[in-house]
């Protein structure tokens, strides 16, 4: 077999894509994972290529718009033991895959979720994408945006995911933990990243986001983990609460973490106990 070979990749020059992709790369190296036990997954879009950088013996597919989920959920649900990465866009995933989004929060899948988030439809010439704030007006569009965003944390603590986070794709060495955390989570885990388009979204910059950012974990007292039931309900609303600020300072890091709620494999197993087999 003739070995694969990653020459280049052809994201505009400064894509916030590289942070990510070189963070999952790494992520998945320094966690040990057999890569012929990874799967990773990707939509339509700019970040729909990151499969194709990815080196063998990692499988890779390339699936529909706003269909990633929906195939992950397949993959995994075949065979458990397999580590299932899904890369998306805002755009990709929150546009027309956002019923998958929300529904896959309900079922509490082992995944990891990794959102390319850059407030524009990049592939396609800089339309805004759910995430781009109402009113603000970016270098491809003619008049500022018509329509209210979407809060990515917000809607997948609301809709049940376990393990909620963000990260910012130039600081790379944070992405990369954030996303070994992820994988390593049981349960539907969820990075939204802070992806700087240098090409279509001339607000959102490297420069904006550099002077904004700050870690949660830094933050005294912060503690996102539920460690017993009784907490669920105060860490969900301190976690929504956060997921709000924007504006002078951005938060990354872990909004919330909830491992006591059982996968959606093992609720299949108590209703079919021969479906361990395969786990």
């Amino acid at each position: 077999m003739q070995e694969h070979k990653v020459e280049w990749s052809d994201w505009c020059p400064g894509c916030g894509n590289f942070g990510i992709l070189s963070a999952e790369q790494q992520a998945i190296t320094e966690l040990g994972l057999d890569p012929k036990k990874v799967v990773i997954v990707s939509g339509i879009g700019c970040s729909g290529k990151t499969p194709h950088f990815m080196r063998l013996p990692i499988s890779g597919v390339h699936t529909l718009h706003g269909r990633a989920m929906a195939f992950a959920t397949g993959i995994k649900l075949s065979n458990p033991q397999l580590k299932v990465i899904i890369n998306a866009g805002d755009g990709d995933q929150l546009g027309i895959g956002a019923g998958h989004f929300v529904n896959s929060g309900r079922r509490n899948i082992d995944m990891t979720l990794i959102i390319h988030d850059n407030g524009v439809y990049g592939l396609t010439k800089g339309q805004a994408s759910p995430t781009l704030k109402l009113g603000l007006k970016t270098k491809s569009l003619p008049k500022p945006n018509i329509n209210e965003s979407i809060n990515p944390l917000a809607v997948a603590i609301a809709s049940g995911y376990t393990f909620v986070a963000r990260g910012y794709a130039y600081d790379v060495k944070h992405l990369k933990e954030l996303i070994k955390q992820a994988i390593s989570h049981k349960g539907l885990a969820l990075i939204d990243v802070l992806q700087p388009c240098p090409t279509y979204n001339d607000l959102f910059t490297k420069e904006y986001y550099d002077k904004r950012v700050y870690k949660l974990e830094e933050v005294k007292g912060w503690n996102p983990n539920v460690t017993k039931k009784e907490e669920e309900d105060e860490k969900i609303a301190i976690a929504l609460e956060k997921s709000l600020e924007w504006g002078d300072r951005i938060p990354i890091g872990v909004f919330y973490k909830n491992e006591l709620l059982s996968t959606f494999e093992e609720r299949i197993t108590e209703r079919s106990p021969s479906y361990a087999d395969n786990m």
